[in-house]
């Protein structure tokens, strides 16, 4: 998108990939997709709404269970169209069936948790916006939310001010540099949206594409 972060932008380019922009609030990025793979004879990969990439992203699950020492209470993780979780929740209950997941999303773009309540695929609240960039898809994608309405406990809303102040947390205590999107679930738990404390709780922290100048900014707001 347009509004995509220049980091993120300027990284795919360097990487060889001709980027093609469009505007997220008037277009149809699929529909952009299908017309390129179309002329060209191209494969679409979509983001999230795909098996093979939900198996990809769920090896992040293979990794909590590999590290975990003892029991896992519940996961907190991100959620855009929902690849990263589900993928994440099925290695998860394979090991841990009793572990409960949790979606993490930004206020106004907690389709995913708007699905889960309704029992099908809706949609975001019209007109809203946020700094989580990543995590802004209309709807959660239909392999994702099949997955997630049967292994998912629920989820958890926050605002861009608890993102902002969980990426200054994560950068000073952690040491990590986390990009809006990928910094909801920790925002989640710092927040108290869930209740961690003598719990064994994994909290995944997902993608470091952040602007300097805004980065700088979340940090000068925080103190």
């Amino acid at each position: 998108p347009e509004d995509a972060p220049l980091l993120k932008i300027e990284n795919t380019r360097r990487y060889g990939a001709e980027i093609i922009l469009y505007d997220r609030y008037t277009q149809d990025r699929e529909a952009i997709g299908a017309e390129i793979a179309a002329k060209n004879g191209s494969i679409l990969v979509k983001p999230y709404d795909d098996p093979r990439v939900i198996a990809g992203q769920g090896t992040v699950g293979l990794e909590i269970t590999e590290q975990v020492d003892g029991n896992l209470d519940q996961v907190l993780c991100c959620v855009g169209g929902g690849g990263l979780i589900s993928g994440v929740a099925l290695a998860v209950k394979e090991t841990f069936p009793d572990a409960a997941i949790y979606a993490s999303e930004p206020i106004g773009f907690n389709s995913m948790a708007r699905s889960l309540k309704a029992g099908k695929r809706v949609g975001n609240e019209p007109g809203s916006k946020t700094i989580c960039d990543a995590l802004m898809p209309p709807n959660p994608g239909e392999y994702p939310f099949a997955i997630s309405y049967e292994l998912l406990s629920g989820g958890l809303s926050v605002s861009d001010s608890q993102v902002r102040s969980a990426m200054a947390e994560a950068f000073l205590h952690l040491k990590l540099v986390v990009e809006p999107g990928g910094v909801v679930a920790l925002a989640a738990a710092l927040n108290g949206l869930i209740k961690c404390k003598d719990k064994t709780t994994a909290i995944i922290c997902s993608g470091g594409n952040v602007d300097p100048v805004f980065f700088s900014e979340v940090l000068d707001g925080y103190f």
